[in-house]
């Protein structure tokens, strides 16, 4: 029994020993540090390639809903309630938002030659919510076009940039833009505005790249519309853009899963009422005749009558008569 209790001492001992004792570095008469060093802070790097963005930090009952059993569940019945997926864009072309716009564009420092030869090379993407379709390729390509032009070392004056579709309001709503992806040219601070759908221009690096230094954008003209910047009904779309901005921003609290179904109820609410069967028609009843009124024989008139009464003898009276 000795033998075990000794071997259970010196576990027990093995558990009090500082492991920094046999640690590498380490020599006689240095004092021991009281906790490891945490590791030095590594500063994040501008030429990181890309970042995840995706929906953020969700609420307590998008969780409740979208992580654990409950979303799993749905997953294997074919419902996706897990909300928008993450997408990998490179964050060194800068995130342009209703927030920032302002700031980074209408009041960029610049120096009044700068200011004339800035121009923006905006992308609005919708890959956020479709991670899969021809936004996607437009992003892989712009992308690529940042890069190379990076590469070349040439257009100094243009600067990247990208707007998100699906976490945007006022900016679109501004500029006339309902759907996505768009392509824009931005030069004097916003008011000169080209847009180019995705299949209005060949979508490689090098084009865009040579689209960019021989400037032929500059061939097509410029948006112009009295509801545009400058025009002469502009307060609409901005009053139009802070409105759609508030319910934008009320509707982004409502949990998504509570969205995809309120949505769901309305839509087929609404197709059910647009399919609903008219009420059987009665069948017309025939219109009723009046009945004819008989004709009756016209009433004698009273006195009439009653000079016939004191005029006609009776027989009783004329018989008397004659046997008299």
């Amino acid at each position: 029994m000795k033998p075990l209790a000794y071997i259970a001492s010196f576990l027990s001992l093995i558990g009090l020993v500082n492991a920094q004792y046999f640690s590498a570095g380490w020599t006689p008469g240095q004092a021991v540090p009281s906790q490891t060093p945490a590791p030095a802070h590594v500063p994040h790097s501008p030429s990181t390639p890309a970042r995840q963005h995706g929906p953020g930090k969700m609420s307590f009952l998008d969780n409740l809903v979208t992580v654990g059993p409950l979303g799993a569940v749905s997953s294997l019945i074919g419902l996706n309630i897990t909300g928008t997926p993450s997408v990998t864009w490179d964050e060194r072309i800068p995130l342009i938002t209703d927030e920032n716009y302002a700031e980074m564009i209408v009041d960029e420092t610049l120096t009044s030659e700068e200011e004339k030869e800035r121009v923006w090379f905006l992308i609005i993407s919708v890959t956020a919510g479709q991670p899969e379709g021809v936004s996607k390729f437009v992003d892989h390509v712009f992308d690529a076009t940042y890069n190379y032009t990076l590469e070349k070392g040439e257009l100094p004056h243009v600067r990247f940039g990208r707007i998100d579709y699906l976490n945007v309001t006022g900016i679109t709503t501004k500029w006339g833009i309902w759907s996505a992806p768009y392509l824009v040219v931005l030069k004097d601070r916003g008011q000169t505005l080209r847009f180019y759908k995705a299949g209005q221009i060949r979508l490689t690096d090098e084009i865009l790249h040579q689209f960019l230094k021989e400037e032929a954008w500059s061939m097509k003209e410029p948006w112009k519309s009295i509801y545009g910047p400058g025009g002469e009904r502009e307060y609409i779309l901005d009053y139009l853009a802070q409105f759609l901005s508030i319910v934008y921003s009320a509707l982004v609290r409502v949990p998504k899963w509570l969205m995809y179904t309120m949505s769901g109820g309305l839509a087929t609410f609404f197709i059910n009422f647009l399919h609903k069967p008219s009420p059987p028609q009665r069948a017309a009843k025939p219109a009723v005749k009046p009945a004819s009124n008989p004709v009756s024989t016209p009433a004698a008139p009273e006195h009439s009558v009653a000079t016939s009464a004191t005029n006609t003898p009776q027989k009783g009276s004329t018989k008397r008569k004659g046997k008299k």
